[in-house]
């Protein structure tokens, strides 16, 4: 399935996170801080949008936002332009 996001929204997958252990204790996912780093997969419509970003870019984005959807089973963001804070290089 392809998904191309609207106006200034830019569909993000996060990126992995490894599993914490500290000792023998497994730390459980509801515990563990959401990853706050991924790679754009498509950019929305805006033209503006579409000239600072392009697919493959590695973002960093706000801690609570965008809206987590799964697409073929793998989880991703769909996240304002607002909420994206920087761009990797």
């Amino acid at each position: 399935m392809k998904l191309i996001p609207l106006d200034d929204r830019v569909l993000v997958k996060p990126a992995l996170e490894q599993e914490q252990k500290v000792g023998s204790i497994i730390i459980p996912d509801t515990a563990k801080e959401k990853p706050k780093m991924g790679e754009v997969i498509e950019v929305g419509t805006d033209e503006d949008l579409r000239e600072v970003l392009k697919k493959g870019d590695r973002v960093v984005y706000a801690k609570y936002s965008g809206e987590e959807i799964k697409i073929d089973g793998v989880e991703h963001l769909i996240v304002q332009r607002g909420d994206i804070l920087a761009v990797v290089k």
